[in-house]
This record gives structure tokens, C-alpha cells and sequence, in this order.
């Protein structure tokens, strides 16, 4: 008889929001960056993802890590991670799903690297506090994924084990440190199939 999990660890950005790609991809167009300029300026060179860590550690402030990537793509400062996220939305059927897990009696916990909290906050508008059993944010522990310690802190929030949880992220890179400590995982590449996979995992309708 197949052992449904009790709980589960969702990543933010890119699976409760649309792909933080594809926001990236429109910044490029509204700056008249040629596409891959943020990927390879930001994200592939070793002391931009320096800094990047550091913001998500929180040892880096946000306005700083802006100032930084926009000397680097010779750009505005100006609200520079705002600018660069301005067309992430909701995505309603994680969201939805997540409530469905929380009604079916299933603990339902946020573990999210994030990018510093003023003066743009990723998080505003999705009322995290009242929604979600548990909300792990990087900055605030001073640690990140895919950092062993993190993932135990989100199960001692939740009060369960990392054998009753699933763990959903769309960074596949991620998934491993959560799987070696007896998570079930998931790749979140599509919302709806992303869905039908939790449903196996907990064992509750979740559209």
C-alpha cells in the first residue's frame, strides 16, 4: 500500500509565480538588451553569482546587489530586481493547488532563496503569512538552498519529517539535497503536470 506524504515544501519564484525566464526574457526587451544579456552578465559570471548568494544569505543589501548588476549591464540602478521581475504574476493553478492540499489537511510550507525585501519584494501581494503553514525565506536564516540545514529548518516549521514531505522547485539543482534527506521531489516544468504528480504523492485531489 503506497505511503502518502503529509506535507509539502514549495519554492517560490517559478512555481507559485509564472517563469522568472521568461520575466527575465521581457527585461531584455524592455531595455534594448540583446537576449542572454542577464543570464550571461548576472548569472553564469562567478562574482555576480558571488553576490548573488550574498543577497540571498541577506549579507548583501538588495539596493547593493542592484547598483553591482547594473554597472555590469551598463544600465539604471534604479529598483533594478523590480525591474528585471516586473511581469511575474501569480500562477493560479499552483496556487490553487496548494490551497487544495491545505483544506484536504495537508501542511503546506514556502522555502525561498530570496532577493532581498525593499525595495522591491517578491513576496508582496501573495499574503504568504496567512496562506502557508511555514515561510522560510534565505535572508532571513542566513542560509540557501541547496544547503542541507535550510531544508531541515522548513521540516521543523512544519513539525514533520522529510519522509512525509514532497518538495516542489523549478531549479532541478535543488532537488538532489532534498531527495538525500528523504524528500520526494518534484521538478516544477509545468503547472498542470507538476499537479498530477503531488496528487500521486499525497493522495488528495488538488483541482
Amino acid at each position: 500500500m503506497t505511503q502518502h506524504r503529509k506535507g509539502l515544501v514549495l519554492d517560490f519564484g517559478g512555481v507559485l509565480t509564472t517563469p522568472l525566464l521568461l520575466a527575465a526574457l521581457a527585461f531584455e526587451r524592455r531595455e534594448g538588451l540583446a537576449e542572454g544579456t542577464l543570464l550571461t552578465g548576472l548569472y553564469l559570471d562567478p562574482e555576480a553569482i558571488r553576490r548573488t548568494e550574498e543577497l540571498e544569505r541577506g549579507t548583501l543589501t538588495q539596493s547593493r546587489w542592484n547598483q553591482a548588476a547594473a554597472e555590469r549591464l551598463g544600465i539604471p540602478a534604479d529598483n533594478l530586481m523590480g525591474r528585471i521581475f516586473a511581469d511575474l504574476r501569480p500562477e493560479p493553478v499552483m496556487i490553487a493547488a496548494a490551497a487544495a492540499a491545505r483544506r484536504a489537511g495537508i501542511k503546506v510550507g514556502i522555502l525561498s532563496n530570496s532577493v532581498g525585501l525593499t525595495p522591491w519584494n517578491l513576496y508582496e501581494g501573495y499574503d504568504v503569512e496567512r496562506r502557508y503553514d511555514a515561510l522560510v525565506l534565505s535572508e532571513v536564516h542566513g542560509m540557501r538552498k541547496p544547503e542541507p540545514e535550510i531544508f531541515r529548518l522548513v521540516l521543523k516549521e512544519l513539525g514533520l519529517t522529510a519522509e512525509e514531505c514532497v518538495f516542489v522547485d523549478d531549479t532541478a539543482q535543488h532537488l538532489p539535497p532534498a531527495a538525500e534527506l528523504g524528500f520526494a521531489t518534484v521538478h516544477a516544468v509545468d503547472p498542470a503536470r507538476t499537479v498530477v504528480a503531488l496528487e500521486a504523492l499525497l493522495g488528495v485531489p488538488l483541482t
